[in-house]
């Protein structure tokens, strides 16, 4: 059977450098598709490993904080106060802002008018500051009014609804912090800088983590959360500062600059709004999720927040990577008209994503009990939150592949500029999950609610690829399912394998800390190499496409 055709089946006609085009995108013009897929494979190496090694940090984050909160009360106030900046952040943000500002920046660069570039950069830095710390003071006083909406189950607990208010009140000050650092991070992808945006979030969780080991422990218990959340400003204000030294040498600069009446800027707002309306809608999910969870018990939204901290490992591993480093190359395909490349070039990493995290989803689905001990439980986190949070992890882990092909077909939508698409999809994701939550919650607790998010995701999923055929002809659909196909016969052999060695080592060694890490170690790397033997023989193109990267990364004999 042959493989799946990839973007290098394509031609891609070499364009003359024209006069003022800054070097990344005259390099672009120049590289031949072979020379463009070892770049966009390099990036993607680098983003994945600093990515990689972010959400490592950031699972030592949750370890650390589930070892001095557990899933108590606190944590769940928590929980609730960090989802409503979270909300705005993706109102504002990175998804937003990347979608109508990246697109915008590209065409101003690819055209030679960088000084005119930098200049709408500016006013939507001033505008950022503006109207979004006018926005995060308004909330600070209506916070008593609105945040106790979104816990009706802390009616009757006045202490955590108290908790919750004061909490979400110190976290908002993130929402102006978190939008500027989307802009710079923006101009970044733009010239194809991806280390400083790839470190930033690292740098973040270092902060907090050394908030909770440092500073926490040193308060009161009533105050430690207070600490946490104390960790989780000063790490965005981190996050905001250290990739700006990254904009050095790209020819230009920050100006006094407030022009929103200029068109390129207005041109960006036009863009970012259906983004924000539909990024708002999907964030939405997980408030909605701790909704219902505060109705099921005081522990429940934290075991979900819990559960999907383990989910987001893979999800920034892989297709965050992915599609970070393919949305500049889709933008430029999308400003020169080149349809053909936008297709093949999303295809590939449609592939690409699903190859990485279908196994991903087999690993949290059939050893979520032996993750979420090893990872969380110790100090105030016990067997029964264990319980609660594999539950979560199971429905969780079905989402995952959803989530990362969607994140690539709303990409897709951003770089063709038609944003407006994401709305009413969202709206369609965010009602499903509302409907099935509300209707699964009570028979079937934690599970029931996070199924909802599952049916939301999967369904989006479904009809942006609908969508993205008939705008582009062809979505290279049917090479697509039967890499899905093989890829899953290949996860189901990793579950197998991995759960069997998992079960043997686990009884054979017992439940001591080093025993749990070699357990789980060996029955993930076994299910790994299982998995890798099966995808190679099926000739699934993707997996020879890395398989080749490594081995030209070996030295020879």
């Amino acid at each position: 059977m042959t493989e799946n055709p990839g973007p290098e089946s394509l031609s891609t006609p070499t364009e003359p450098i024209k006069p003022g085009v800054p070097a990344s995108a005259a390099t672009a013009a120049r590289e031949s598709e072979p020379e463009r897929r070892r770049r966009l494979a390099r990036s993607t190496a680098f983003f994945s490993v600093a990515t990689g090694a972010s959400r490592v940090a950031g699972l030592v984050r949750e370890i650390a904080a589930a070892s001095r909160f557990g899933v108590t009360g606190p944590m769940s106030a928590f929980t609730i106060a960090y989802q409503v900046p979270n909300v705005l952040r993706a109102l504002f943000a990175e998804g937003p802002l990347q979608a109508g500002f990246v697109p915008v920046f590209t065409e101003l660069l690819e055209t030679g008018r960088k000084k005119e570039a930098f200049r709408v950069a500016s006013s939507l830095f001033f505008l950022i500051v503006l109207v979004l710390g006018s926005l995060t003071a308004l909330f600070v006083l209506l916070a008593p009014v609105v945040m106790p909406l979104l816990a009706p189950g802390f009616d009757d607990q006045p202490e955590l609804r108290h908790l919750t208010i004061v909490l979400s009140q110190i976290l908002f000050v993130t929402v102006p912090l978190l939008a500027l650092s989307g802009l710079v991070v923006g101009m970044l992808y733009a010239f194809d800088r991806f280390a400083g945006p790839a470190l930033a979030p690292l740098a973040w969780n270092v902060v907090v983590i050394g908030f909770l080991v440092g500073v926490v422990p040193l308060l009161s218990p009533g105050d430690r959360i207070y600490g946490y959340a104390a960790g989780v400003l000063v790490g965005t204000v981190v996050m905001l500062l250290l990739p700006v030294p990254w904009l050095r040498g790209l020819g230009g600069r920050f100006t006094v600059a407030l022009d929103w009446r200029d068109p390129h800027v207005r041109r960006v707002l036009k863009l970012m709004l259906p983004v924000t309306l539909a990024l708002g809608l999907v964030s939405l999910n997980l408030v909605i999720d701790s909704f219902f969870g505060t109705l099921v018990s005081r522990q429940t939204p934290a075991a979900i927040e819990r559960a999907f901290r383990i989910y987001q490992l893979p999800q920034g591993l892989f297709s965050v990577a992915i599609a970070t480093v393919l949305f500049p190359t889709l933008a430029r395909y999308a400003v020169r008209g080149e349809r053909g490349n936008v297709r093949a070039t999303m295809a590939s990493g449609v592939r690409q994503t699903a190859l990485l995290l279908i196994p991903s989803a087999f690993v949290m689905a059939v050893l979520s009990e032996p993750i979420t001990r090893l990872v969380y439980q110790r100090g105030a986190f016990g067997a029964n939150a264990t319980d609660l949070v594999s539950t979560a992890m199971v429905w969780w882990a079905v989402a995952l592949p959803f989530e990362g092909i969607s994140l690539i077909y709303t990409r897709t939508f951003f770089s063709l500029q038609r944003t407006w698409i994401t709305t009413p999809l969202a709206a369609a994701n965010i009602g499903l999950n509302a409907i099935v939550a509300l209707a699964l919650h009570g028979p079937f607790g934690i599970s029931g609610i996070v199924i909802g998010t599952v049916v939301g995701t999967a369904s989006m999923t479904a009809l942006q690829a609908i969508i993205l055929r008939r705008d582009l002809g062809s979505i290279e659909g049917r090479a697509t399912a039967l890499a899905f196909g093989r890829m899953i016969v290949a996860g189901l052999a990793l579950g197998a394998v991995g759960y069997a060695v998992w079960r043997g080592l686990d009884a054979a060694l017992g439940r001591a800390l080093w025993a749990q890490i070699v357990s789980l170690g060996t029955a993930i790397v076994a299910g790994a190499a299982v998995y890798a033997v099966c995808v190679l023989a099926m000739r699934v193109r993707e997996a020879h496409e890395i398989w080749g990267l490594v081995k030209s990364r070996l030295p020879s004999a």
